[in-house]
């Protein structure tokens, strides 16, 4: 084989090979697009729920299980103070009977005497009426009063819950914005690769700035993928936390920005939270609730007063009855019941005890989260204002390092350097803009006041 017939033997191999290389890209591009195609109708096809911060807590309190749970224990409590309730208002029961029976007469020797079958019938109606018990009394408004607690706690649970939701929003508007930047990074990158490979045409830039730019830009692809990731899981956790079907595209309205919140002093704020917050309210009402149940084992001291009376008819025959009554008015005076009641007690004086120092602890807690949230909301109005303007100044850094760059004045080295500078900038502003906002979120939530959150 001559070397002419070589040259075209191995030129037609490399076709043949590039045309195989082509139609296999081609199939691989096309399974790709159906992929895509299928993923972007399969998303297009789920219900697309919009929510705005107002909104997600607003629907947490309506999902929410925790929420749903202590409504719940509202319900049972009504049902306890029905139930002493029930106990001062008049009873009525009744009762019918047939009986048949043989009385035994004589001894058991060889002749025992016993009495032919007898029958008897009775209908009768009872009624008894507790007409003085100062326990029962007091047990009836201690329930009421645990009614009053179990809606109190069940309105901290709200607030806790449309706290922790907005919360989680925040965070996946962080996740959003910081995969957004994220995104500009990648551009930013890919912008100097552009440059860098034309600088390498022309003989201004060697091999080795290429392959430096070409590293970044896949460290930014990177760090772009996972902060798409981190965005995609904080959805998840939202729903979860609102009570949703996962089985929808979630659209967040609100995005991570400045809002005015007004100026308090702190006295004002403190005094503010002291009127308002459910914590404290429930705990009074539990002090309250621990007084009266030592009232009601006192009272027990007290003599009570029941009345009773039942009416019926009996006979041996069912047409052949007679009617008969008894009336009865019983007084009960306690004596002595082994210590029990004392025990009882020392037991209601030591809750009531317990039940202050819960409620002198719940003022301080609340105390130091009215404090640290107008701290922390000071401090973090102070932290935009340093990283809007940090992010002015990076940005332009940038830009003047592409210029120098475009005209082989400077490195590919100084516009990485700004565009880390870039980088950390946007961070910056995202995690301020975040503490902004979770800052009034626990201040609203310390206050009681999560309801006026716009």
């Amino acid at each position: 084989m001559t070397d002419i017939e070589s040259v075209k033997l191995s030129l037609f191999q490399w076709r043949g090979f590039v045309l195989v290389s082509l139609f296999l890209a081609l199939l691989s591009f096309d399974q790709l697009s159906w992929a895509t195609s299928d993923a972007i109708d399969e998303q297009r096809a789920l219900p697309v729920l919009r929510l705005s911060l107002r909104d997600a807590m607003k629907a947490a309190v309506e999902q929410h299980p925790s929420v749903r749970l202590f409504q719940e224990r509202v319900t049972e409590a009504q049902g306890a103070a029905d139930t002493q309730f029930g106990q001062l208002l008049p009873n009525i029961s009744g009762r019918m009977s047939g009986t048949r029976r043989r009385l035994f007469f004589g001894s058991f020797g060889r002749a025992p005497i016993v009495a032919d079958p007898d029958r008897l019938y009775e209908t009768r109606a009872l009624l008894t009426q507790n007409v003085f018990s100062l326990s029962l009394i007091q047990k009836w408004r201690a329930a009421k009063m645990g009614v009053e607690v179990a809606g109190l706690d069940a309105e901290v649970i709200k607030h806790d819950t449309m706290a922790t939701v907005g919360l989680v929003y925040l965070e996946t508007l962080r996740t959003q914005e910081t995969a957004e930047a994220r995104e500009a990074d990648v551009a930013l990158n890919q912008e100097l690769l552009r440059l860098t490979s034309r600088r390498r045409k022309a003989g201004m830039a060697t091999s080795l700035d290429v392959n430096r730019a070409h590293v970044r830009f896949k460290n930014a692809r990177q760090r772009w993928l996972v902060a798409q990731n981190e965005r995609d899981r904080a959805t998840l956790n939202l729903l979860r936390a609102i009570g949703l079907s996962f089985d929808v595209n979630l659209v967040l309205t609100d995005t991570l920005r400045i809002v005015t919140v007004p100026e308090q002093a702190l006295p004002k704020a403190l005094k503010v939270a002291e009127e308002n917050r459910s914590e404290l309210k429930a705990q009074k009402r539990k002090e309250r609730l621990a007084g009266l149940t030592l009232s009601s084992v006192q009272s027990e001291r007290v003599p009570s007063l029941q009345a009773s009376g039942d009416v019926g008819l009996i006979g041996n025959t069912l047409n052949n009855m007679l009617t008969n009554d008894n009336l009865q008015l019983m007084m009960t005076i306690p004596i002595f019941d082994g210590g029990q009641r004392e025990g009882r007690i020392s037991e209601s004086r030591s809750r009531i005890r317990q039940e202050m120092i819960k409620t002198q602890d719940i003022r301080y807690q609340i105390s130091l989260e009215v404090r640290d949230a107008v701290l922390s909301l000071r401090s973090a109005k102070q932290q935009v204002q340093e990283a809007e303007e940090g992010l002015t100044l990076a940005l332009t850094e940038v830009k003047l390092a592409r210029a120098r760059f475009a005209v082989g004045m400077a490195t590919n080295i100084e516009v990485t350097d700004a565009q880390a500078s870039v980088a950390k900038a946007r961070d910056n502003r995202i995690e301020s803009l975040f503490n902004f906002n979770a800052a009034r979120i626990n201040l609203a939530r310390a206050q009681g006041r999560l309801h006026d959150i716009p």
